[in-house]
């Protein structure tokens, strides 16, 4: 460092961590947490093949279905506090997504709002003509192209950081690699080259541990009795401090529940994580090996020491395709005998499924309490329960021989032992995903922006 030192701090609140998320928390950061910047992480390995879905049936969908609901939540807020939004909420549709996101801006008397939308990461077409090879299975993917729905690359930061530099307000992409959301805005902020490798593993440290939001913050690390934390109900997401060298303090809004200590946030650094020296990111090869997590204070923590090494050549490719049905049946038994009714029960389903001739590839017969988690083995050691729940779920080439697993289920109603009650069925269409590596230069990020 110079004498000059940068004593500048970016503060990033996560305001989800997967598409569902509670919108409060999100809310209480806007208003009360100082940020610079707000980010959103809403895309799972499949929720962009069952939004690639949405749109084909309407162009103008194929983004988050949480999108208005959480922009008429946080925007006055945001753009009142000055906060900048960054999402993934995109997904499959990121125009669409702006598009709307400058309505609900509209709506809310919110003016001049610049909202840009990060495309390139749909390469269906690319993939589709490709002779590449499924990583998990090795069959080559023209076997599955007439089933295939989706193929999206995970695209890294420099999308974003253009449109920041461009001035955009609100920033919505579609499939970008989780921590590169966060990395993006610190990027921008701090003006760090985008082959500067070290410091981008260290920015990769601080969005792997904001990425899934309240899990840093308490909410997916409690155990009582043994890791208590409190005022789950009123959760805080987590901010992450960033100082110009990349080192973070995680902490969150005072007075929110929850709590950030030195084991949540190693919990979270190791989370999904499968080679802490090789953690592979769009950006950067990521280097955990070497991160330090020091208590700072009460509910701040500082975490530095993240290192990286050149990027590779190519990029993940998530490719969604139709894999069949699921035909699935429940059914409750309680009392004494629960288990031995529901073992009766599930032998009925089984010989009545061979007698029917349901046709199925996969076949579970599970007591839930019992043995669907761990087997039979485990299971047999602990005393019966007083209640279980029955399930039987199949996979059928077709939705009609998916339904007849199910309605076997219902049938013990009156056809089974007794006591049977609360039967739900269902039936519903499987998306799979496999993933291919494509050279980087197939996937190209660009933006274009909607006004308000």
């Amino acid at each position: 460092m110079t004498a000059h030192q940068d004593t500048r701090r970016v503060r990033i609140g996560a305001g989800a961590g997967y598409s569902g998320d509670r919108i409060e928390p999100a809310v209480e950061l806007a208003e009360h947490g100082a940020l610079d910047y707000l980010v959103f992480e809403c895309l799972a390995e499949r929720t962009i093949a069952i939004a690639q879905q949405a749109r084909r049936r309407d162009p103008q969908l194929g983004y988050d279905p949480l999108l208005e609901a959480r922009m008429r939540a946080v925007l006055p807020a945001a753009i009142r506090n000055g906060v900048r939004i960054i999402s993934n909420m995109g997904a499959a549709n990121p125009v669409a997504a702006a598009q709307k996101t400058a309505q609900i801006a509209r709506s809310l008397g919110l003016d001049h709002v610049k909202i840009a939308a990060v495309t390139g990461d749909d390469v269906l077409n690319v993939v589709l003509h490709s002779d590449l090879r499924f990583e998990e299975s090795g069959e080559p993917v023209a076997a599955y192209r007439e089933r295939i729905v989706s193929a999206n690359a995970y695209l890294g930061a420099s999308g974003i950081v253009d449109a920041l530099a461009a001035g955009a307000d609100i920033v919505l992409t579609g499939r970008v690699a989780d921590p590169s959301l966060f990395a993006a805005p610190l990027i921008h902020a701090f003006g760090w080259s985008m082959d500067d490798w070290r410091t981008l593993g260290q920015a990769t440290v601080v969005g792997h541990l904001l990425e899934c939001a309240g899990q840093v913050t308490g909410g997916y690390f409690a155990d009582p009795g043994a890791k208590d934390v409190a005022d789950l109900a009123r959760l805080g997401f987590p901010i992450g401090e960033v100082s110009a060298d990349g080192a973070v303090v995680i902490t969150k809004v005072a007075g929110s529940g929850g709590r950030v200590t030195p084991a949540t946030c190693k919990e979270q650094l190791l989370y999904e994580i499968h080679n802490p020296q090789r953690y592979l990111q769009p950006d950067v090869v990521a280097d955990f090996s070497e991160v330090v997590v020091a208590d700072d204070a009460t509910d701040r923590v500082r975490v530095t020491g993240g290192l990286g090494t050149p990027r590779t050549g190519t990029l993940k490719v998530s490719v969604g395709y139709v894999d069949g049905y699921i035909g699935e049946g429940q059914i409750s038994y309680a009392g004494p005998g629960a288990v031995a009714r529901a073992r009766l029960a599930l032998d009925i389903v089984r010989e009545r499924l061979a007698m029917t001739g349901v046709q199925t590839s996969e076949l579970r017969f599970d007591l839930i309490g019992v043995n669907a988690l761990h087997g039979e083995t485990l299971g047999a050691q602990h005393a019966d329960p007083y209640e279980v729940r029955v399930r039987v779920a199949g996979r059928t080439a077709s939705a009609d021989e998916a339904v007849r697993i199910g309605n076997e289920v219902e049938t013990l109603y009156t056809n089974g032992p007794a006591g049977g009650g609360g039967v739900t069925k269902s039936t519903r269409e499987v998306l799979a995903v496999q993933s291919v590596l494509l050279p980087r230069e197939h996937a190209t990020p660009a933006f274009t922006f909607v006004e308000a």
